[in-house]
């Protein structure tokens, strides 16, 4: 059996969820979510779980810290017992950092320092992210390059992996080595871009009356969670949590949690038009399932030939 990895890549809302379960029924495979909200235990509504199977949700607890390297070593693990057990890995999901991780391998550069990282915070409270992505200029223009001024997380990383180890992120991912898994690696994405925000909108809209904003209150009520965990920092989480302590109306929150998950889907985007030996496939098309399934058919036919 080829052992290739087929890994469903695409934007938020674009429909990866219901093509990956079809493909995991019809090729004897199993699914491994590719997701920074699904592995916290609590985030259902909001990161959008399914009831079909996957790995690597409901891992840790939302109080955690899980970054890419966690991933690499559980994605690494789960991939060996599907094999094992004559399965296909079917991984989905839209945390491209975590594909590139997988793939391409990882840099070997410091962990995550929550004490660094709330120095960066405060400084960012009084001074502005701009400012902050200014003095990543200074110290490493390379990054700072591919990054816009209010990207708070990846401006925040950056400084942090400098100001712990005095080492520039750019110097750093140099020494990259690759991972060596073979993937056939597709993106599902509708080809008119209104299409993707009326289904993030309808998504919206279903999340809210399954509860999300219960959800989202069940975390602050324990205590032990706050805004500047990654698990809160999920897109809608944070939004809805800024409600919740009274800083917008839920209206404004709403608006928020669009515009925050427009933003989301653009920068997944962004990162797919720079993947290499990638097969993009119109997923607001009614064949849209079976053009992914042949895809598949004949690569792992031009595999065996």
């Amino acid at each position: 059996m080829d052992t290739s990895l087929i890994c469903i890549m695409g934007p938020t809302a674009a429909g990866k969820t219901d093509a990956a379960i079809a493909l995991a029924e019809a090729l004897g495979g199993e699914l491994i979510s590719v997701d920074s909200a699904l592995v916290y235990r609590g985030l259902t509504i909001g990161a959008a779980q399914s009831s079909y199977p996957h790995h690597l949700v409901d891992i840790r607890e939302p109080c955690d810290i899980y970054n890419a390297a966690d991933f690499v070593a559980d994605a690494s693990q789960v991939i060996d017992g599907v094999r094992s057990r004559g399965r296909r890995p079917i991984l989905v999901g839209g945390t491209m950092l975590y594909f590139k991780a997988l793939l391409e391998g990882l840099d070997d550069m410091p962990g995550t320092d929550l004490a660094v990282r709330g120095e960066i915070e405060a400084e960012a409270g009084e001074k502005g992210w701009p400012a902050l992505h200014a003095e990543l200029e200074r110290i490493d223009p390379e990054t700072a390059a591919q990054l816009h001024p209010n990207h708070s997380q990846r401006i925040s990383r950056a400084l942090e992996v400098y100001r712990q180890s005095g080492v520039p992120m750019s110097e750093w991912r140099q020494g990259s080595k690759a991972a060596g898994y073979d993937a056939l690696c597709l993106a599902l994405a509708p080809a008119d871009r209104a299409v993707l925000h009326a289904r993030i909108a309808a998504r919206l809209e279903v999340m809210m009356s399954e509860g999300f904003l219960n959800e989202v209150a069940a975390l602050r009520e324990r205590g032990d969670l706050h805004t500047d965990l990654p698990s809160i920092r999920a897109v809608g989480y944070r939004q809805l949590w800024s409600h919740l302590e009274g800083e917008v109306s839920l209206d404004e929150a709403l608006d928020r949690v669009l515009a925050a998950t427009r933003q989301l889907a653009k920068r997944q985007l962004n990162w797919l038009r720079g993947w290499t030996d990638l097969h993009w496939i119109d997923s607001s098309q009614k064949n849209a399932n079976q053009t992914l399934y042949d895809s598949i058919q004949n690569y792992l036919g031009n595999r065996m030939s």
